[in-house]
């Protein structure tokens, strides 16, 4: 999996900032990584300190990343290969889709060019009361 250039330098920042001997994110114990319990503890901090009131994990992290992807109009496939799913259909639980994401979608009848003389067409119908009726 490649890392996006953004992540990439925060990460090269760090490594030069803190200079980890063994692991990239160590753990307080020395020689060892840091672990999940301590991710959830920053993840929890870091909601209280934004003064959030929901409980955020980084469970949560995941589940928002996949779906401002979504979102954004990347490929639910390729999300999938991003989370490191086997399965399209664990992928399609963690992407949410927004009430503002389904009033921002363009069908394709949205797509295609008014036609000026089949709308004044219509408006003439309308107007002499034949559309909708039968006959």
């Amino acid at each position: 999996m490649t890392l996006s250039p953004r992540l990439l330098e925060v990460l090269r920042t760090w490594w030069r900032a803190a200079r980890p001997a063994d692991w990239l994110f160590p753990g307080w114990r020395i020689g060892r990584h840091v672990c999940a319990a301590s991710v959830q503890a920053a993840c929890r901090e870091a909601a209280w300190r934004s003064g959030l009131s929901k409980r955020i994990t980084a469970h949560t992290l995941r589940h928002s990343f996949a779906t401002h992807l979504l979102e954004g109009g990347t490929d639910i496939r390729v999300i999938q290969v991003l989370l490191g799913h086997t399965n399209i259909h664990t992928t399609a639980h963690y992407t949410a889709v927004t009430p503002g994401s389904l009033g921002a979608v363009i069908t394709p009848l949205d797509r295609l060019e008014p036609r000026r003389q089949q709308t004044e067409l219509v408006e003439r119908k309308a107007r002499k009361g034949k559309v909708g009726r039968k006959g």
